[in-house]
Parts: structure tokens; sequence; C-alpha cells
């Protein structure tokens, strides 16, 4: 999965989050559904590992963190730059522009991007 993909993936994460707490605001003894897009995702873009029956604890552990890392070092990245940008408007006072705005722009930046890549590519 592609870097752009990953972000509109975690923005639509983040967008179901902010959902989620709304309805837990107006109805605190209400259950709040959850769509499962984490599961999914993870799903998705976690790599299936093979371990050899006789592998030690250690070689365990370094070949999961070798197939596992760079997908988590992806989805942390995602979130982390995500969390940035939403602060980063909230560090700056700009109370006209909500939540749901920041997270709306970085999702159509990523769809840009998208589409600026499918020109190149046809070039």
């Amino acid at each position: 999965m592609e870097q752009r993909e990953i972000m509109q993936r975690v923005v639509g994460i983040l967008t179901e989050a902010l959902e989620m707490r709304r309805q837990a605001r107006e109805n605190p003894d209400g259950e709040i559904e959850n769509s499962g897009a984490v599961g999914a995702m993870l799903e998705e873009m976690l790599p299936r590992i093979e371990i050899p029956s006789d592998a030690t604890p250690i070689e365990v552990a370094a070949v999961v963190g070798q197939e596992l890392g760079p997908v988590i070092e992806q989805i942390t990245s995602a979130f982390a730059l995500s969390f940035a940008q939403l602060a980063e408007v909230h560090d700056e006072g700009h109370t006209e522009v909500s939540s749901a705005d920041v997270l709306r722009s970085i999702a159509l930046h990523f769809e840009h991007e998208e589409s600026d890549e499918s020109d190149e590519s046809e070039e």
C-alpha cells in the first residue's frame, strides 16, 4: 500500500473517531458502533509471517521485527503527520477551522497527490 493510500485510510479512521466522540458526548450511555476500519487496515497491510518451527526466540523476534517494522513505521508516520497538522492548526489558534476541516484538507492533499502521480505516469 502506498503512503498516500495509508494517509487516506488514517484520515478516515481519525474522522470516524471524531464522529464516535461526538456520539459519545450526545449519548453517554449509548453504545458506539465501531466500523472496524483500524482492523481492516492492519489486516490488509500486515504481512503474513512464516516462522520455522525450529526457530529460537531471538530468531522469531528478528523475523517479526524485520517483517512488521516497515509497516508499523508507515502507519505510525501517517498518524503522526495527521496529529502534527491538527496540533499546528490548534496551536495557531485557528478557531474557525475544525478538526474535520483539517482532516478533509489532508485527504484532499493526498487525493490530489494521487491524480498528480497518474498524470505523470501518462506522460
